[in-house]
């Protein structure tokens, strides 16, 4: 969230802080981790990130979210490897439903389907006021300054010569909010395809190909028609897929490719996720009244 100078982390498997040194982004601009559950590959890595962003300085405060256990974990952790974490933190049990929200944020959780307690989660931008239109205002003797700010958003103010304004009547139509959805780990399942409805990106796990469907079954994974058939069934704008088992490295019978092809015949729009890989989710333009 470059607009605010924060970075809201979900996992943080082993090797998660060496990752950040090899990047652009900077540990000490965590303000947020979301922990989908409390297996190896997804947690291994917090309690040294935690140290490091101590380290860095200038970290205000880390609020982390997580299913039972994320608590005890790291207590455990800090104490028996005698770390001192310099900077507050605070760790929220999430429960399905709304887990954080902000002026411009809402942040919901749904359970998945895995071996052990696991949660998707979904942000949420709230819509914004559509743009103003500034000379419209002016044509009509409305003088610049504060009472703009309350017509943007949508007040009803009244001028000094009596008249009653309605801020909508300068407001273009309001700017739907993005929205992010992250599914790992999982089987497919009712609630990943409710949390991704609309959304305009959804990051899935799809740790087997199709025809390993039977493994994937066993241990509560997702194929990568899984994950295509959530997006499919959510009319989400675009796929990531992410979580490949090393079993379709370069050298093996199947590759990543053959995964990406098989879930675009479902779900075209999709890409796989790697490491560094960016995508910036594009904001709606806004209309102007005339």
């Amino acid at each position: 969230m470059p607009q605010r100078a924060e970075l809201w982390l979900f996992d943080c498997g082993e090797g998660t802080q060496h990752q950040f040194l090899r990047s652009d982004l900077k540990v000490s601009q965590i303000s947020r981790i979301f922990v989908t559950h409390m297996h190896g590959d997804h947690v291994f890595g917090l309690t040294g990130l935690l140290a490091s962003c101590g380290l860095a300085g200038n970290v205000k405060r880390i609020d982390l979210y997580g299913p039972p256990g994320l608590q005890e974990y790291l207590q455990a952790s800090l104490r028996f490897s005698q770390t001192h974490i310099s900077y507050p933190f605070t760790v929220h049990p999430v429960q399905p439903g709304v887990v954080y929200e902000d002026d411009e944020y809402i942040v919901s959780c749904q359970p998945l389907k895995h071996r052990v307690t696991a949660f998707g989660y979904r942000i949420t931008e709230k819509d914004k006021p559509g743009r103003f239109n500034v000379d419209k205002a002016k044509a009509l003797g409305i003088p610049p300054g504060p009472i703009y700010a309350k017509l943007k958003q949508g007040g009803v103010v009244t001028l000094p010569d009596g008249r009653k304004i309605n801020g909508s009547q300068f407001c273009g139509q309001p700017i739907p909010g993005r929205k992010f959805v992250y599914c790992t780990d999982t089987v497919f399942c009712d609630s990943a395809v409710e949390l991704a409805k609309g959304a305009d990106v959804l990051v899935h796990e799809a740790t087997f190909a199709h025809q390993d469907a039977e493994l994937a079954f066993q241990r509560l994974h997702s194929t990568s028609t899984m994950a295509a058939q959530v997006a499919l069934m959510g009319g989400v704008k675009k796929l990531i897929m992410t979580h490949f088992s090393p079993r379709y490295a370069p050298g093996n019978a199947i590759l990543l490719d053959d995964l990406l092809t098989e879930a675009k015949a479902i779900f075209p729009n999709t890409e796989l996720a790697y490491d560094f890989f960016s995508y910036e989710i594009p904001k709606l333009e806004e209309a102007v009244v005339a």
